[in-house]
């Protein structure tokens, strides 16, 4: 942070801004940038995909450069307008935000690239590259933002280009799905809105830091638990949590493929994201009081989750249903709280994000190789690509949390946490999700790649040949660290551990937007 002018009462910015603080808000500046050209560039079709790829592979330079800078340094804060906190909108990296961001833009960056053979020309002329760039601002803006109120606006952000993604092509089902998607995540920007409202009657700011601080001091005469309730459910309903889960599995089976992979990859995350910023760093008070509440809701999701995806013969419906399982895993380092919980919970959105988009991806793969998405009419796989079977199997363990996958690892800190706190049914619940989405899975390499090959189904005929490498690369670059993270986690782990550590005290994020001390 620039120094200030006593004369001005602290308040007003009077040094120039240093260039490495520049960082924090260079992913949503290239977004936003990459998607206004590639909107001038509309008739250029050809050649959209490669540059929204290299922008995307410019974003992914700076979001691991601004890591790096984090997890060195401590965290990084920008504040705009010549004005400081709590005055002036900040952008605020921690280890939190920033690895989210790296990992969000890597899952964007390989989709993009997938892109190339999802989506037509007509897709194009209808802006999925401009709707994808929109897209990435909000989601980079949410994890990088140190204003509540500027949250609110970066789902919004991401909110509006989601819908876009989400009905190209205008076919009834996208429309349908669009249509429950809008209604159940408006409904929550509405929640999220009144909360930010009675939080700023409350506190007269909307700077994270200086809520943080201010929350001790007010805790009696505020409504608080009010405040956090409304955030409980408005980003739990952005999560997809039980009960206000309905909308995914009704929704992410329409659009195309890569649009379900960034979806299932990223947005739920970003709901789970808002959670631990506002419970676990802004009302832990709050959240402790709701711990039994939050247990609840991340078993019931859980077993929810997985219990429909154990339904469906449709492997983009069951894979919708283990998004939903995934959050409630996630949900469950959130009820306990403690450092090793929230660690878990944060290396276990990572492991999502990555896993989640493979899923998907894998789902365009076997309908490629096998002609559908039903497992009444898929089979044969194996036979005609063993190498895709290994990379399904890879995904597939590490999607139940099974070794050599990335899954394994935060669900026994989750576990580990809940034991160590007393939570044996929240465990039990943990290592039973884990069990049944084995069977789930295991019934789908099964049916799909193991046996032979059905006759009785229809091949869809809108079904285009495409040259294996363009099926593989996407596949292995995800798979990759899947399978790093889940044999050599230790990197990992550390990075989850200090982003636990950055929410549950935050005196170093305190301190990074309030140089001089005080708010």
């Amino acid at each position: 942070m620039a120094a200030t002018d006593p004369g001005a009462l602290g308040a007003v910015l009077s040094g120039p801004v240093a260039s490495g603080d520049w960082l924090v808000i260079a992913p949503v500046v290239i977004a936003i940038a990459a998607g206004a050209l590639l909107l001038m560039l509309r008739h250029h079709l050809r050649w959209q995909a490669a540059y929204a790829s290299g922008c995307l592979l410019l974003m992914l330079a700076a979001n691991a450069a601004l890591l790096v800078r984090v997890l060195s340094d401590g965290p990084l804060v920008m504040t705009m307008g010549r004005w400081l906190p709590p005055f002036g909108i900040s952008f605020a990296a921690d280890a939190l935000g920033a690895s989210f961001a790296v990992v969000a833009t890597f899952v964007a960056l390989i989709c993009a690239l997938s892109s190339a053979r999802d989506i037509d020309t007509t897709g194009r002329r209808y802006g999925f590259y401009p709707f994808l760039m929109l897209m990435m601002a909000g989601v980079n803006g949410a994890f990088l933002t140190g204003d509540i109120f500027n949250l609110y606006v970066w789902f919004e952000v991401f909110l509006i280009a989601s819908f876009g993604l989400l009905i190209l092509g205008s076919e009834p089902a996208q429309i349908d799905g669009a249509t429950k998607y809008g209604i159940l995540n408006l409904l929550a920007t509405a929640l999220f809105l009144i909360a930010t409202a009675y939080l700023y009657g409350a506190f007269g700011t909307l700077n994270m830091a200086d809520i943080a601080v201010k929350a001790a001091g007010l805790r009696g005469s505020a409504p608080l638990m009010t405040i956090a309730t409304l955030y409980l459910l408005a980003f739990g309903m952005k999560a997809a949590a039980f009960p206000v889960n309905f909308w995914l599995p009704a929704a992410y089976h329409t659009p195309r493929l890569v649009t379900a992979a960034l979806f299932g990859g990223l947005l739920t995350k970003i709901g789970v994201y808002a959670l631990l910023r506002s419970l676990v760093m802004i009302f832990p008070v709050e959240r402790a009081a709701l711990s039994e509440v939050i247990e609840w809701v991340a078993i019931l999701t859980m077993i929810c989750g997985v219990m429909g995806a154990l339904a469906q013969t449709d492997v983009r419906r069951m894979f919708g249903f283990l998004v939903i399982s995934g959050v409630g895993i996630m949900l469950a380092g959130l009820a306990l709280g403690s450092p090793l919980g929230v660690s878990g919970t944060i290396l276990y959105a990572v492991h999502s994000m990555l896993v989640m988009s493979a899923l998907y991806l894998l789902a365009g793969a076997m309908r490629e190789m096998g002609g559908s998405f039903l497992l009444t009419e898929l089979g044969g796989i194996y036979r005609k690509s063993t190498f895709l079977t290994a990379v399904a199997l890879l995904i597939f363990l590490a999607a139940a949390g099974l070794p050599p996958g990335s899954g394994l690892w935060p669900k026994v800190m989750l576990a580990k946490a809940a034991i160590d706190g007393g939570g044996w049914l929240l465990a039990g619940a943990i290592l039973a999700t884990g069990f049944m989405t084995s069977i789930a899975l295991g019934r789908v390499f099964v049916l799909a790649f193991w046996r032979d090959a059905q006759k009785a189904g229809p091949v869809d005929s809108t079904i285009k040949s495409v040259p294996r490498l363009a099926i593989y690369a996407p596949l292995v670059s995800l798979t990759i660290p899947i399978v790093v993270l889940g044999i050599i986690p230790e990197q990992f782990i550390r990075i989850a551990e200090l982003a636990s550590a950055g929410l549950i005290d935050v005196t170093a994020y305190v301190r990074a937007v309030f140089p001089a001390g005080g708010s």
